[in-house]
């Protein structure tokens, strides 16, 4: 199967075809840098990086840029309120994001390029714009002329009479028309300034990720990707300011992901359930909360609560589970019957499963597929596991799967401990122990009870069954 991709310009999934062979250039919008991120941020920053570990997988050379916003109003609000300049605050949350995003095992970017390092190439390009017809200055601002790009709209698929219609747009004399949107914006009094031939000032949001996007990966990408909620207008702007200034199309492919809402409700501060990555973190396992982000395929909507979450939890246990068991079968086994019954059609169905999973990651890397597949080779796993014989190519074999399907997910399955492994899946370890011996499989229950005790649970055999406590 050929890998797709749904593209949000032209509403289809499409075979991905590269610009170049083997590689890939992407461009994912990244966060202003004013707080914390909150939870619904880590969604797309979940999702694409395990985008780019498929394609990573698939053998492809991933150029990934994602940018910092580090100079706008939000900053320098936040500058004021934390008495501190528009740099240091800057500083300060772009080194939360690492400390973050490190936790959920997101990979680096190729370049995580600052607004603020790349002030001459923005200035560059709104004069470009100028000299071309599609900008205009004004009161010491300079705005985009809107009407005059002929394909705007074609990513939010609205008509651009439907559009002004619709807009939210603050009345402002300055325009020559109410949807034109700024490129540059004139400094206040004490305000953070660049010097530029427009006057000092600093750019508007949308023209930074045009010109980041073409400075590092060039005119035409191949990927480019955010939140749904960037569509319009900060994609649709994005667009207008880059095949305006090339002639060339801005990027082969849309991708965004759907939003995040809590308890079902979407997220605002006016709900008061706005909640930061940052103090998530404190409370759940990073692993748990990127398993969970990936639990629903990338562009439906995902609701965060306690039972979502420990659902991710259990789920992602029982696989932590399966793995430490084959880990322990691995180097426990006293001899290798390498001969064992069925080996070869054990090993067809480890085949069958990896081809599974990556149909699934083939078609619009569909996750929460993905992961039914990964629950199906530990349930597999689990089977063979109780074999008196077993021949230990199989148990590396299936060893080697769940760490690469954990490594496309980006989710660690080393690590856990007895306080995520919850009373259910603690009782149906003892009954399998249980029906191990009954089997006469002492090698298996003997397995079982010392997972157990690794993991701090403590059995007790009386003659009305087993009892278990926590040590």
């Amino acid at each position: 199967m050929s890998l797709q991709i749904y593209n949000t310009l032209t509403r289809e999934k499409e075979i991905f075809k590269p610009i170049n062979d083997g590689k890939v250039k992407m461009y994912v919008c990244g966060p202003t840098v004013y707080n914390y991120i909150h939870i619904g941020n880590a969604r797309p920053i979940i999702v694409f990086d395990t985008v780019r570990r498929y394609f990573t997988h698939r053998g492809y050379d991933v150029q990934f840029v994602s940018n910092f916003t580090d100079v706008d109003d939000k900053l320098i609000r936040a500058a004021e309120e934390l008495k501190l300049t528009v740099p240091e605050v800057a500083d300060k949350f772009i080194g939360a994001y690492f400390d973050d995003v490190d936790q959920l095992n997101v990979a680096k970017a190729t370049v995580n390029p600052r607004v603020t390092e790349n002030m001459d190439e923005i200035i560059d390009f709104i004069s470009a714009l100028i000299e071309k017809g599609f900008a205009y200055k004004s009161g010491g601002d300079v705005y985009y002329r809107t009407k005059k790009f002929d394909g705007y709209g074609k990513l939010s698929h609205q008509p651009l009479t439907e559009l002004q219609m619709g807009a939210r747009i603050e009345a402002n004399e300055l325009k020559e028309d109410q949807l034109d949107f700024v490129l540059w914006k004139s400094a206040k009094p004490g305000e953070i300034f660049w010097e530029s031939p427009f006057g000092k000032g600093r750019p508007g949001w949308h023209i930074e990720c045009s010109t980041l996007a073409r400075k590092y990966l060039g005119d035409t990408i191949d990927i480019h990707a955010g939140g749904q909620d960037l569509i319009f207008p900060h994609h649709e702007d994005e667009i207008a300011q880059s095949e305006a200034l090339t002639g060339k199309t801005f990027a082969n492919y849309w991708m965004h992901n759907g939003f995040l809402n809590i308890d079902g409700e979407k997220m605002s501060k006016s709900l008061g359930n706005f909640i930061t990555l940052h103090d998530v973190l404190e409370d759940h396992d990073p692993n748990v909360i990127r398993f969970f982000m990936l639990s629903v395929h990338y562009r439906r909507p995902i609701s965060l609560s306690d039972a979502t979450l420990n659902d991710a939890e259990n789920g992602l246990e029982r696989l932590r589970t399966t793995y430490h068991n084959l880990d322990y079968r691995i180097q426990s086994v006293e001899e290798d019957f390498s001969d064992a019954e069925h080996k070869e059609e054990w090993l067809e169905q480890l085949t069958e499963l990896k081809m599974q999973f990556e149909d699934e990651m083939d078609d619009d890397f569909n996750t929460a597929n993905a992961i039914t597949a990964f629950h199906e080779l530990a349930k597999r796993a689990n089977i063979y596991l109780t074999r008196d014989h077993v021949s230990v190519t199989v148990l590396r074999e299936f060893y080697s799967m769940m760490r690469l399907f954990a490594e496309v997910l980006g989710v660690r399955l080393a690590g856990t401990s007895a306080a995520t492994l919850d009373d259910a899946e603690i009782d149906a370890l003892i009954e399998e122990r249980l029906q191990a011996r009954n089997e006469r499989n002492f090698a298996r229950a003997d397995e079982i009870r010392d997972l157990l005790k690794e993991k701090e649970i403590i059995l007790e055999d009386t003659a009305h069954g087993t009892r278990w406590k926590r040590g």
